[in-house]
């Protein structure tokens, strides 16, 4: 599949559209999920032109995995985090909805997982869990 430059995703990391940043570097960017499964719920995508993991470029995907980490480690921190589930899917038959490929650290159980896409968070809340993972940074 061709990597498509309209996708959301694409067109948040050039700035047409707005997204609640967590970190944000010359590789990578982590940001809430507007609709999260669970609160806390944090996306990280490398800025590489990707549709799946399958992809993306080696070193690109080891930089973006350490970049993961490094947000899985203050959602931990700075939410108390318990577990994080980490989701990748590549492909629509793997359920990936947007063509760019991204990380999904969820600050929680596999077995208490909401839905995804089913309705918007409260942006005043997902702000606030976004404020505390920057500082744990």
């Amino acid at each position: 599949m061709a990597y498509d430059d309209q996708n959301i995703f694409a067109r948040i990391l050039r700035g047409e559209l707005p997204a609640i940043k967590v970190y944000e570097d010359e590789q990578v960017l982590a940001f809430m999920d507007i609709m999260p499964q669970a609160d806390g719920h944090t996306l990280v995508i490398p800025k590489s032109p990707a549709v799946t993991l399958l992809d993306l470029a080696p070193e690109a995907a080891a930089y973006t995995i350490q970049v993961v980490q490094k947000i899985a480690k203050a959602i931990e921190k700075g939410l108390d985090a318990k577990g994080i589930v980490l989701m990748q899917l590549s492909g629509a038959s793997a359920g990936q909805t947007v063509p760019h490929v991204h990380f999904h650290l969820i600050p929680s159980s596999v077995h208490e997982l909401g839905k995804h896409a089913l309705e918007m968070g409260d942006q005043e809340k997902i702000k606030a869990f976004a404020e505390k993972i920057k500082a744990a940074l």
